[in-house]
C-alpha cells in the first residue's frame, strides 16, 4: 500500500512539463512566485521528444519549429546564442524529391528537440513520474492528487495538458466550470499521430533530410542523421491523421508493414528495428481562439497549450507566456 505524502503549498502548480508549462513556470518564478511543475513522463518536453535506441537518436514527436512572432523570435535568439537551438533548413522536399524553400528558417534542438525543454527546465521545481488524477477546489487553495498517491496544494492552477485530459482532471475533483466555458473547451479537438522509429542500414531521403506529404498514409519522413541529431541511421516516420485514427487500435505489426511498404522508395531494407509511439493528441484540429483561458472562480485557474491561440511549438510557447501574464495579473 502506498502511503499518501502531503506536499507543502505553492503559489502556482503547473500540470505539464512541455514548452507551455516550462515557459510559464520560468516566467512566474522570475517574478517571485513559488512554482511546482508536475508531469507524468520520465522527462520534460512533452511532444518535443527525443529518444535514444541503441546508438541511434530519434526526434519522434515535434520535428522542428518556426519563429514568426516577435516575442518568440526573441526567445529563439537566446536559445541560438546558447547553442540550445540551431537552424536546420528553410524548407523540405516533397514526394518528388525536390526541395521547396520559402525563406523561413526551421529550427531544431541542438542535440534533439528535447534540448530546448531541458534548457527551460533548469532551476525549476519539477516532479516527474506523477500522473495527476484530480484537481479539487477547496475553500482557499487547490488540492491536486496523483496516481502515485501524492497530494499537492497551490493557490493557483495552470493546466497545460491536452484539453480532454485537463477536463478529466477537473471532473475527477468535482470542479465545475461555467457552462459557456465548458462548451468552448469541449469543442477543442486533436488529430492523432502514429510515429515509427526505424533503424535501416541506409535511407534515400533528399537534402535537407525530410519529406513532407500532402496526402496519406504518410505525413512526414525525417532522417535524423542529416538533421544532425543522430550518429547512426535513424528514420522518423509520422503517419497522417486518417491512417492514425483508422489504425489506432491495430496490431503494431500491421501498422509497421503498411507504413513501411508505403515508405519503401525512401527507406530500404534491411531494417534492424522499428518501434512505435502513439500520440493521441498530436496536433490541434479545432483550437480555442485565445492564447490562454483564465478563470477567477472557483479559484484562479488557467488553461493553456498548443490548442490555444495558434498551434505548433511557437503557439505553445506563446500560450505559456500568456498564461504567466494572466496569473501575474492577479498578484
Amino acid at each position: 500500500m502506498h502511503m499518501t505524502t502531503i506536499q507543502c503549498s505553492h503559489d502556482i502548480l503547473v500540470i505539464g512539463a512541455g514548452i507551455t508549462g516550462l515557459l510559464a513556470a520560468r516566467t512566474l518564478q522570475a517574478h517571485g512566485q513559488t512554482v511546482i511543475v508536475l508531469d507524468k513522463g520520465r522527462g520534460v518536453g512533452g511532444r518535443m521528444a527525443t529518444r535514444r535506441i541503441g546508438s541511434a537518436v530519434f526526434d519522434y514527436g515535434a520535428q522542428f519549429f518556426t519563429a514568426r512572432d516577435q516575442e518568440f523570435n526573441a526567445l529563439v535568439d537566446v536559445w541560438r546564442a546558447g547553442d540550445v537551438a540551431l537552424e536546420w533548413c528553410r524548407g523540405f522536399a516533397g514526394p518528388d524529391g525536390v526541395a521547396h524553400t520559402d525563406g523561413h528558417p526551421r529550427y531544431r534542438g541542438s542535440t534533439g528537440m528535447t534540448a530546448v525543454p531541458k534548457y527551460l527546465a533548469r532551476g525549476l521545481e519539477i516532479v516527474l513520474g506523477q500522473r495527476v488524477t484530480s484537481a479539487e477546489a477547496l475553500i482557499d487553495r487547490w488540492r491536486v492528487r496523483t496516481e502515485q498517491g501524492e497530494t499537492f496544494f497551490a493557490d493557483s492552477l495552470l493546466l497545460t495538458a491536452p484539453v480532454p485530459q485537463s477536463l478529466a482532471i477537473l471532473d475527477a475533483g468535482a470542479t465545475a466550470l461555467p457552462a459557456e466555458i465548458r462548451y468552448a473547451l469541449d469543442a477543442v479537438s486533436y488529430h492523432p499521430c502514429i510515429a515509427l522509429m526505424i533503424q535501416p542500414e541506409t535511407s534515400r531521403l533528399p537534402s535537407p533530410g525530410a519529406i513532407q506529404f500532402s496526402e496519406g498514409p504518410i505525413a512526414w519522413i525525417g532522417d535524423n542523421v542529416q538533421k544532425g541529431v543522430s550518429p547512426h541511421a535513424a528514420i522518423t516516420l509520422h503517419a497522417d491523421a486518417k491512417f492514425s485514427r483508422d489504425n489506432w487500435n491495430s496490431d503494431d505489426a500491421k501498422i509497421i508493414s503498411e507504413i513501411h511498404s508505403a515508405a519503401s522508395a525512401w527507406v530500404k531494407e534491411p531494417v534492424s528495428d522499428v518501434q512505435i509511439r502513439r500520440w493521441r493528441y498530436a496536433k490541434p484540429e479545432i483550437l480555442h481562439p485565445e492564447a490562454c483561458l483564465s478563470l477567477e472562480a472557483p479559484l484562479p485557474l488557467v488553461f493553456a497549450g498548443d490548442a490555444f491561440g495558434t498551434p505548433r511549438v511557437e503557439g505553445a510557447a506563446l500560450s505559456g507566456l500568456a498564461a504567466a501574464r494572466a496569473l501575474l495579473g492577479r498578484v
